[in-house]
């Protein structure tokens, strides 16, 4: 098949850790490269970022990545997008006209919206080209946990469950999300589950381990954004030094690039504010980006990866440190309910609950041959479920499945044409 991938603010040649660089841009691009592996050829058209990129960049045999004139070449946050998907929609249209899709899947409810305009001007209302959507992340879910701190264009609260209702079928990553989707009007007769995938021959429990500052590491990786909880973590930080527990480190990798590195993310000053009204200051390392391929070495130097955030879609980093063996603490939310076993592949705890986080991480520190056979059998689950291999097969059954489907719905339409 010829697929299209639609990812308008994540680049799957991005760097990861910057506000709007994260889970989906990993998710792009492990996505395409699988699918390419299975005999597909993929096309992502994204949104230029940058005057110095290329049109089109060769990301591996089988997928090419093109960038769209789109708005203005810079950084632009996602959430002031909304005005340029026309013009997405315009470049992937024309370039169409010269390589024309068998399939194209949408990724955030934006390039939804860009894929199905470019399909109508280019097939009609009856377009034959299937379009299929993964959200990632859905409004309503951020409107309720953020409120009025939500950046979200007004126009998304129509415009999502619009994009739900008119592609052919919507691949959800996780069990909670097809409940979500449901309330929103979406026929669970049209939704798929694809989970995300981790990197198995980056990702393993084998290989280098760098130096640790203190006794114990724990860790938190991702976008510095509060909705994260990092400063959870900070706090529990705090606690178990209250307990005793305080030759322990933080180290917090992610947040903002550019020429004044983290001096300059808004965040990551809180974070340190916080860290030094709790007297923990001297204990939190911020990091700050690392490359995707030195992430491994990090992760396995840690005693528990803690992942707290309000909500979650999916969550790639659980993934990630489960495939290297090490334990997570992850708040029961979202698709962290669907990864990570309570007491069996890492440890549950409740959402916004330092104190919770706190106790779980105790119990690991105190007890290392729990964190050992959590370890163990969170490798297990992720090498049996999540490979990027199996998550490229599954959406390549929810491929085929709106593929028929058109297919039939076509042939419903032409014997209604001839029974007029």
């Amino acid at each position: 098949m010829r697929i299209s991938m639609v990812s308008e603010h994540a680049s799957p040649l991005a760097v990861l850790g910057g506000v709007d660089a994260g889970g989906q841009n990993v998710h792009v691009a492990a996505l395409s490269a699988s699918l390419a592996k299975r005999g597909h050829s993929v096309t992502v058209y994204t949104r230029r970022d940058n005057g110095a990129l290329p049109t089109r960049v060769r990301m591996r045999p089988g997928v090419e990545v093109v960038h769209i004139d789109a708005g203005p070449p810079e950084p632009v946050s996602k959430d002031e997008l909304l005005p340029f998907m026309g013009q997405l929609a315009d470049g992937i249209s024309a370039d169409w006209d010269c390589n024309p899709p068998d399939i194209v899947h949408g990724h955030f409810w934006m390039s939804g919206v860009a894929a199905l305009d470019a399909a109508r001007r280019n097939y009609g209302s009856g377009y034959p080209v299937p379009v299929l959507q993964t959200f990632h992340a859905l409004g309503t879910v951020k409107r309720r946990h953020q409120g009025v701190q939500d950046t979200s264009p007004a126009q998304r609260a129509w415009l999502e469950p619009s994009v739900g209702r008119n592609v052919d079928r919507i691949i959800a990553t996780c069990s909670d999300e097809v409940f979500e989707l449901t309330a929103m009007g979406v026929p669970r007769s049209n939704i798929s589950i694809a989970p995300c995938g981790v990197d198995l021959e980056l990702f393993g429990a084998t290989g280098e381990v760098e130096p640790r500052g203190r006794r114990h590491r724990i860790m938190s990786v991702g976008r510095l954004v509060p909705r994260k909880g990092v400063d959870l973590v900070v706090r529990a930080l705090r606690l178990l030094k209250d307990q005793g527990i305080d030759d322990v480190e933080l180290l917090v990798v992610g947040g903002a690039s550019g020429p004044d590195g983290l001096g300059g993310d808004p965040e990551a000053r809180r974070l340190m504010e916080l860290a030094g009204e709790l007297g923990v200051a001297d204990q939190v390392v911020l990091r700050g980006q690392i490359p995707q391929d030195k992430i491994p070495t990090v992760l396995r130097s840690a005693d528990a990866v803690v992942c707290v955030p309000w909500y979650e879609p999916f969550g790639i980093v659980p993934l990630e440190a489960m495939a290297c063996g090490v334990p997570v603490v992850a708040a029961s939310v979202g698709g962290l309910i669907d990864t990570v076993v309570d007491r069996k592949t890492g440890l549950q705890v409740p959402p916004k609950d330092p104190e919770a986080v706190a106790c779980a991480l105790a119990e690991l520190l105190r007890d290392p041959q729990l964190a050992q056979e959590l370890g163990r059998a969170g490798r297990k689950r992720v090498r049996t479920r999540y490979s990027w291999d199996r998550v490229a097969a599954d959406t390549e059954k929810a491929y085929n499945l709106a593929r028929n489907s058109g297919a039939l719905s076509g042939a419903l339409r032409q014997l209604e044409g001839e029974a007029l």
